[in-house]
């Protein structure tokens, strides 16, 4: 009942009310990340929800598009700006994503939503995390976020598919507000974001 009926309606609510009390920080983080990157302020990717359905996720934009002398993108921790290093670690590029749990593609609570890249690269298992919808946040994201390993992350997802309930969700979210006053686990050991999932080996 909660996972079908109760939790949609949630998590518009509180998108619908997160966005109206959070216009101010998304305007102007938009204006300075704007000029930072040359004009653009905001980050759509395809990515997949839930049972693989491709969507656009939105987000503030935190690297520029700066590339070498044969055009391909520079390393991201070259192409990272203080500015959106600061949003990055205070989580708030994730907040755009309130448009698209409004939308009906993602929810507040859920695995997070990957790249389309890696569909093919999951086991059986693994594919479970696309049983719900994908969420800002998550177990995994409280669990680790980018400092643990991509089998770890799966299998928190996983976990959290077989066991959703408004207990747990309301757990997550209280310990997100944690994390978001004490930031940890941004990045993992060797790359600023989080490394490419190439597989199952």
């Amino acid at each position: 009942m909660y996972r079908t009926g109760f939790k949609p309606l949630i998590d518009y609510t509180l998108a619908l009310l997160g966005l109206l009390l959070s216009w101010p920080i998304l305007l102007i983080t938009a204006i300075v990340l704007s000029v930072a990157n040359e004009g653009k302020a905001f980050f759509l990717q395809p990515r997949p929800g839930k049972h693989g359905r491709v969507f656009r996720i939105i987000k503030f934009k935190t690297m520029n598009d700066k590339r070498d002398a044969v055009g391909n993108l520079l390393p991201d921790k070259e192409r990272l700006t203080w500015v959106g290093q600061l949003v990055r670690k205070t989580s708030i590029d994730e907040l755009p994503q309130l448009l698209n749990v409004l939308k009906g593609d993602m929810s507040l609570i859920g695995p997070r939503p990957l790249l389309v890249d890696y569909l093919p690269l999951y086991n059986s298992q693994q594919r479970r995390r696309h049983d719900v919808k994908p969420g800002i946040t998550g177990w995994a994201q409280v669990n680790g976020r980018n400092a643990i390993s991509w089998q770890e992350k799966f299998a928190y997802d996983v976990w959290y598919v077989d066991n959703v309930s408004f207990y747990l969700d309301v757990k997550i979210i209280a310990l997100t507000l944690k994390k978001f006053i004490r930031p940890e686990g941004i990045s993992s050991a060797t790359s600023v974001t989080m490394e490419r999932f190439t597989g199952n080996h």
